[in-house]
């Protein structure tokens, strides 16, 4: 799929989108004026998409330094009247609560629209959060697609519902909304010119007393949820078991009823605004019902929602007999509230209180034999990419401790990197938290002299994680005399989110040059010992850390080298090779150090010759590994 089909005007006409691109596509036709969004997966698409159209179509995008700036300025768009729309993954709407709840409480102008992707099972983020609380806590309004379609046509909604109320409104995806591919049928691209205009008598503040102006706004919500077509029923009209579902619930419990051919007995009910609840909409299908099951995910929000309404109206209704994630009887696939939902886990459910029976298509191997078979594949563990700087800078670090010899302990953070708390990164981190945190627990650690603590502190951070949300820790450090090194990873570009730039990268959302606001500029101008070194070049790397982890105070180390996946396309390094006759397999004692310990995918073992080999394929030519071999063996090709 090229962003061609994001951009075509031809209403009618059915495309093959994924659900960020399809969202990004709402937006568009809604004609949103203004975009802003710190990466994350699984949400970038939406900006990164945007970001390629805005100039064809007027609009303005940007990467924000962190989520927080990034809504701050879409609500600014909204309060001159303009549509904005800010997207962050669940993580990022923790760091931008703080004004949400704020500025939810003002109201806005301007359609404000802010799209979280939430990832249940955690696919690409440490955290399996469920938006769904905090947007509820926070009084804003949630819709929640099922379907690619659905994404496209919640958003284009959103923005007219956004102006309906005055507030923010908050559009919920899951890694399968906003990364599966299905069928969307486009409609008009809205290109009205709007003029931004803030009239000096308006105000938009927040103080106790508007509370009770958000409230209003959730109740003229619900007024608006309880006639979308975003609630409907399917199956039978009158059934004793009834789900309610929402999100990708919705086609697990589908495919459930379908499979089992259920459709005559039982009846689903799918919450596309789980939100505030359509109340009436959900008595009227409570009624005659004998036996509930919720299907959802990523933890029991529908189902608490729907439990309170039943108690203050069971009165009027029948003895219910409640089944879901709060109850226990609906687990996800880590537990009862955690990870995904399947078809399975809701086939499994329906099996049990109807009794119907479920037989398995038939399969070419049997579970014995599918389970000898796995027993055969090789383990697969999570790996830094081939020639990725950090694997390096691990090692710096790891030797460096090792040789200064007391103990050190290293704070992490978020990113690539991450992986420094796993076996693919020799195991290095003991802290491991949100972004930015390892600066914050580094300095407290740093000050415990008092009580015995004697111990070296590091804290690694990324490059991008420096500008969202590191300089403040580092303020506080210089300020409260902390006693730490912070060494910044610095690689060029949001890795870890599909490659996206930052303020260092010298350029902008929409590819244009823009000011390198330098980590080491930074750094000094808040009077910090600042030295930058090259982790490729191990040995002389290593001298820095221990020199710099001797010196008292706060000092900052920034190792660079760019990311190997932008290098690869940007030029072409040598190649490495192995003289295999020099390698002396097991009899070195290294224990086939280079694949069993450095662990770079492109290091592999030669299993007819009993060496170590290179990857020609993968291979980036970084050279590190010819540093690290201690019999010489791995050399630059042509040496």
């Amino acid at each position: 799929m090229g962003w061609q089909d994001i951009v075509r005007k031809e209403p009618g006409k059915q495309v093959l989108l994924n659900g960020n691109e399809a969202m990004a596509r709402g937006a568009l036709e809604s004609g949103v004026h203004f975009v802003s969004a710190y990466p994350g997966s699984p949400s970038s698409e939406v900006t990164d998409v945007l970001a390629q159209v805005s100039k064809n179509f007027n609009f303005y995008v940007e990467w924000s330094v962190n989520e927080i700036v990034a809504l701050e300025g879409a609500a600014g768009a909204s309060f001159t009247g303009l549509r904005a729309l800010c997207s962050m993954k669940a993580d990022g709407l923790n760091v931008a609560y703080d004004f949400l709840t704020s500025m939810n409480l003002g109201g806005c102008r301007g359609g404000l629209v802010l799209m979280v992707a939430d990832d249940p099972f955690g696919h690409s983020s440490l955290k399996e959060y469920d938006s769904r609380f905090l947007a509820a806590a926070a009084w804003v309004p949630v819709l929640e697609p099922s379907t690619v379609q659905e994404a496209r046509d919640m958003v284009k909604w959103a923005f007219t519902l956004s102006e309906q109320i005055k507030g923010p409104v908050i559009v919920r995806s899951v890694t399968r909304v906003s990364h599966s591919r299905g069928i969307v049928m486009l409609g008009d691209i809205e290109q009205t010119v709007q003029e931004a205009d803030f009239k000096p008598t308006q105000q938009f503040h927040t103080f106790a007393r508007f509370h009770q102006e958000a409230r209003e706004r959730l109740k003229r919500a619900e007024e608006l949820f309880a006639v979308s077509p975003f609630n409907f029923s399917f199956g039978a009209e009158k059934a004793d078991l009834t789900i309610f579902t929402c999100g990708t619930g919705w086609l697990y419990a589908k495919e459930a009823v379908a499979t089992l051919q259920l459709e005559d007995q039982v009846k689903i009910v799918r919450l596309g605004t789980p939100f505030p609840l359509p109340k009436q909409f959900i008595l009227n299908h409570l009624a005659g019902a004998r036996q509930v099951v919720f299907v959802e995910e990523t933890r029991p929000f529908l189902e608490e929602k729907v439990l309170a309404l039943y108690a203050l109206h069971n009165e009027n209704l029948s003895q219910i007999k409640f089944y879901g994630k709060a109850t226990g009887h609906v687990a996800g696939l880590r537990g009862p509230e955690c990870g995904e939902m399947n078809t399975d886990i809701v086939r499994e459910i329906m099996v049990e209180l109807t009794g119907r029976p479920y037989h398995a298509p038939a399969v070419p191997l049997a579970k014995e034999e599918k389970k000898s078979l796995q027993a055969l594949l090789p383990p697969r563990d999570y790996v830094l990419c081939p020639g990725c700087p950090h694997r390096a800078s691990f090692w710096v670090v790891k030797s460096a401790l090792a040789l200064e010899g007391n103990n050190g302990i290293v704070t992490g953070d978020i990113g690539c990197y991450s992986m420094g708390a796993m076996e693919t990164g020799f195991n290095l981190f003991n802290t491991l938290h949100c972004m930015g945190a390892g600066a914050g627990i580094a300095g407290g650690l740093s000050k415990l002299g008092p009580y015995g603590f004697k111990q070296p502190v590091v804290t690694l951070v990324g490059d991008s994680t420096f500008y969202h949300s590191v300089i403040p820790a580092l303020i506080n450090g210089r300020w409260n005399k902390a006693n730490f090194l912070c060494i910044v990873l610095d690689n060029g570009v949001t890795a870890m989110t599909g490659h996206q730039p930052h303020p260092g990268s010298g350029k902008n959302a929409v590819g244009e040059e823009a000011e390198v606001i330098s980590i080491e500029e930074v750094a000094k101008s808040l009077g910090f010992m600042v030295k930058v070194s090259d982790p490729f070049c191990y040995t002389e790397a290593i001298q820095d850390v221990l020199e710099l982890i001797r010196l008292p105070g706060l000092k900052i180390l920034i190792l660079r080298q760019p990311c190997a996946l932008v290098v690869g396309r940007e030029q072409k390094r040598r190649k490495v090779i192995v003289r295999q006759e020099l390698c002396r397999g097991d009899a070195c004692g290294c224990m086939r150090f280079c694949t069993t310990v450095w662990g770079c995918p492109a290091n592999v073992w030669d299993k007819k010759r009993e060496a170590a080999a290179i990857d020609p394929a993968i291979c980036v030519g970084c050279g590190v590994c010819i540093d690290l071999c201690p019999s010489g063996a791995i050399v630059w090709e042509g040496e």
